[in-house]
């Protein structure tokens, strides 16, 4: 599924146009990406799932083509955790 998707199963189910859809949709992922990187925290939204940052750290990896070592700098990722209410509707 989809952006589009998406707004256009919002606008089924509520009375917004599918252009403010899209916009809340854009906004979302907008508000969340800044608080984790102005934060390093974590953004809960209770029943949904828990958007934080984790470090991974660095390591040695090997080229898949030549077999070759290389160093994989340390980073910062995004990570999602389900929660208790999302787990139960997929089972």
């Amino acid at each position: 599924m989809n952006k589009n998707e998406i707004a256009q199963l919002m606008v089924k189910d509520s009375s917004i146009i599918k252009s403010n859809a899209i916009k809340v949709i854009d906004t979302l992922v907008t508000v969340v990406g800044a608080e984790l990187k102005k934060r390093q925290g974590k953004v809960t939204l209770v029943g949904f799932g828990t958007f934080k940052v984790i470090d991974k750290k660095a390591k040695v990896g090997r080229n898949p083509k030549t077999g070759a070592k290389i160093n994989i700098p340390k980073k910062r990722v995004p990570k999602f955790v389900a929660g208790k209410e999302l787990k139960t509707l997929v089972k």
